[in-house]
């Protein structure tokens, strides 16, 4: 825990994605550091129902909400819903995601689509629907979920690797536009996180063989990645702007 026992005390976090993997993760450390957490999903309602659960466990308020972030009509209904429940959104996580693994030469129009669609419109749709009212109360953490394949690159990741690279692109140029109105805009660009896009994509021996190759001796966490995004909203991170924190256990150099 941070100098407060509950530093996020009156903050409203939204983290998009939340109903399972590193987004419940967020919303459950969120919670616990005090916040009032809306928990996005966009098909796993049993899920996103039992992490708000969780979430009002610790003593906040918490509600799960229904959205396809990579509509904007579905943004605005969104926020709307969070803000007439939980009030206005201080912290944002744009954690959405989905993966594919395929030969870019392979890759569908409509698998581009809906890469870039969740991975890299639903954030900025979010972003610009939050950005109002955080101007406004001269006050917000944005924390955008990108990876480490952002930055490298990857192999028959191609489509991920750009949407997650536009992200960060997107983090670092809002930091810019935004940072004088008391509002940081911050990624976390995690390595191989034991998740089930990561086991959907590679068999049970290549992710013995992968963690063999992580210094730290292990796959991340998503109590990793979610540690790593209470800090960044916390007062304690409150002069890091712009930057991107890579979760990798020392994978990628």
């Amino acid at each position: 825990m941070f100098a407060s026992e509950r530093p996020l005390h009156g903050k409203v976090a939204l983290v998009t994605g939340a109903g399972r993997g590193i987004g419940a993760a967020i919303a459950r450390e969120l919670a616990r550091h005090g916040a009032g957490v809306a928990v996005n999903y966009h098909t796993s309602a049993h899920e996103a129902d039992r992490v708000a659960s969780i979430c009002r466990a610790h003593g906040n308020g918490a509600m799960a909400f229904q959205a396809n972030i990579a509509d904007p009509a579905a943004v605005e209904k969104l926020f709307t819903a969070v803000e007439e429940t939980l009030g206005p959104v201080d912290i944002l996580v744009n954690n959405a995601g989905v993966g594919l693994r395929r030969l870019l030469a392979e890759t569908t129009d409509r698998e581009w689509d809906t890469l870039l669609g969740v991975n890299l419109s639903g954030a900025f749709y979010c972003c610009r629907r939050a950005l109002g009212t955080m101007i406004r109360r001269r006050w917000g953490r944005i924390i955008n979920i990108a990876s480490v394949f952002g930055l490298t690159g990857a192999a028959y990741e191609a489509a991920y690797a750009a949407a997650k690279g536009g992200i960060i692109a997107l983090t670092k140029s809002l930091a810019r536009e935004v940072g004088s109105a008391g509002i940081t805009v911050n990624a976390v660009a995690p390595g191989p996180v034991e998740s089930d896009m990561l086991r959907e994509g590679l068999t049970v021996t290549e992710l013995a063989t992968l963690a063999a190759d992580i210094p730290s001796g292990r796959l991340g966490k998503p109590e990793d990645v979610a540690g790593a995004c209470a800090f960044l909203a916390s007062p304690a991170a409150a002069f890091i702007n712009g930057q991107v924190l890579c979760l990798d256990g020392g994978w990628l150099p």
